[in-house]
């Protein structure tokens, strides 16, 4: 039986390293589309047997270009997504929105079989957020467009290659006080990638015809009790700061001028509500998928690299038998 082919955007980051592993082992094909196969190609071609990925070297918005990949293409899913603007070409709009919709309107010319949407949970009610207006464009308009499409809507997602725990574990190594916005109250529910890559292939390989999937881990953690699992995992004591809102503000207008921002305004917006079920929604437990892996289980398994010693921290091996007679 001849393998099937899956399209996807935004293979070469976090998710998309799991993903193709996921879906090459179940004898699908891959075509990923990368801006730079110089950096990103061979990492991408690392994640499956040869014969089952071919890599293509496009600008997301050249259409004519990645028009022909789906005219061999079964599925398509789309990883890409921004949590800052930069420049002219990478806004909002243009990454959640536009691109989207353009790829919603191939799949219905092309009539693939399924298109997968990776979006964000919380969205509904960040009304003043241009990241989270520009995500709900972005789904709205492809519904609109194609009818076999799943929006996926994950809460936090981490793995020991992501933006988040890693991220945060460098700046409480470093970091003798660490700000608390909002108090450190607003929830989360974060799932690992290993759980929602398989959420992925279950809506492809099962033809799901649920519109929206809010995905989300097995625990709900505060942004506070985040903080202090991590910290508690590096072996490290940090002073954790509520920060007055307008503190706040004004550390988001400084940090939003790096060359990657560790915070923007419109994040410091969105961090006012919860990234938790809405309720309106189906969530992965509803179709049969809870997630089964805990944040801190997880973690702990990369988070030796941020103890003192790294990998031959104490934590890790334990030397105190080495010598001893037997």
């Amino acid at each position: 039986m001849k393998a099937k082919n899956c399209l996807i955007f935004g293979g070469s980051g976090q998710i998309g390293s799991f993903l193709i592993r996921k879906l090459t082992k179940n004898n699908l094909r891959v075509t990923v589309v990368t801006r730079n196969i110089h950096q990103r190609g061979l990492k991408i071609k690392t994640q499956a047997n040869a014969g089952y990925i071919e890599i293509i070297e496009s600008n997301i918005f050249e259409e004519k270009k990645i028009e022909k990949l789906f005219a061999k293409a079964d599925y398509c899913i789309n990883l890409i997504g921004i949590l800052y603007e930069k420049g002219t070409g990478n806004t909002f709009e243009n990454i959640h929105t536009i691109f989207p919709t353009l790829v919603a309107k191939l799949c219905k010319k092309y009539n693939l079989e399924h298109f997968v949407h990776v979006s964000a949970l919380g969205i509904n009610e960040a009304t003043d957020s241009k990241y989270a207006i520009s995500k709900l464009k972005g789904e709205k308009n492809i519904l609109d467009n194609f009818s076999r499409s799943t929006i996926l809507r994950p809460s936090v997602v981490f793995s020991n290659s992501d933006n988040f725990s890693t991220q945060f574990m460098t700046l409480l190594n470093r970091l003798p006080i660490f700000p608390l916005y909002y108090s450190g109250k607003t929830k989360f529910m974060p799932i690992h990638c290993t759980d929602l890559t398989n959420i992925i292939y279950h809506v492809i390989s099962k033809g799901s015809e649920t519109k929206i999937i809010e995905c989300i881990g097995p625990e709900i953690l505060t942004f506070k009790e985040i903080l202090e699992i991590l910290l508690n995992l590096i072996n490290k004591k940090r002073l954790l700061l509520p920060f007055p809102l307008t503190i706040a503000k004004l550390s988001a207008k400084f940090f939003q001028l790096l060359p990657k921002p560790l915070l923007t305004e419109d994040q410091l917006r969105l961090l006012k509500h919860d990234n938790i079920p809405s309720g309106k929604y189906k969530t992965n437990s509803d179709i049969g998928l809870p997630s089964k892996l805990y944040f801190k289980d997880e973690v702990k398994k990369y988070s030796y690299m941020w103890r003192d010693g790294g990998e031959f921290s104490t934590e890790k091996y334990n030397f105190g038998d080495i010598g001893k007679k037997s």
